[in-house]
């Protein structure tokens, strides 16, 4: 994936992308929860993870792109928001359930742990550990 495929990507899991009505866009990470149809997209999450890993040198620079650090905190925090607090849209409503809640929490706090190692400088091993250990097969 080249940069700026893992930014165009970016905008339609962010929902940010010109294109709303793009498939990439409605069933992104942010498109899948609003409205949540019953399901969690698991690719869309590996999807994201891919994304970080294009773009880890992005995190390294003394200057970070504000746009970068925006999209991926949008959909950390909108998937709290939305879909994993108590009081959020999906969860009063009883649109999700407890299983979702707890992936959703998981892919969620994974891509939040990855992009503050890739913040710290750490290696790109080191960064993306958590990920490489619970959800892909390189156990």
């Amino acid at each position: 994936m080249t940069k700026k495929e893992a930014i165009e990507l970016l905008k339609h899991h962010s929902f940010t992308h010109d294109n709303h009505s793009h498939s990439k866009s409605e069933k992104g990470f942010l498109g899948m929860l609003r409205p949540f149809k019953g399901e969690l997209i698991e690719s869309n999450f590996h999807e994201l993870m891919n994304v970080l890993k294009t773009l880890k040198g992005q995190f390294e620079q003394e200057c970070i792109d504000r746009e970068l650090i925006s999209k991926f905190w949008s959909i950390c925090q909108l998937s709290k928001s939305w879909g994993i607090e108590r009081n959020g849209m999906l969860r009063s409503n009883n649109l999700i359930s407890k299983k979702q809640v707890e992936t959703l929490s998981d892919w969620v706090d994974c891509i939040s742990y990855t992009i503050m190692n890739l913040l710290e400088g750490v290696s790109e091993k080191v960064a993306f550990e958590h990920y490489n250990y619970n959800f892909t097969d390189k156990k």
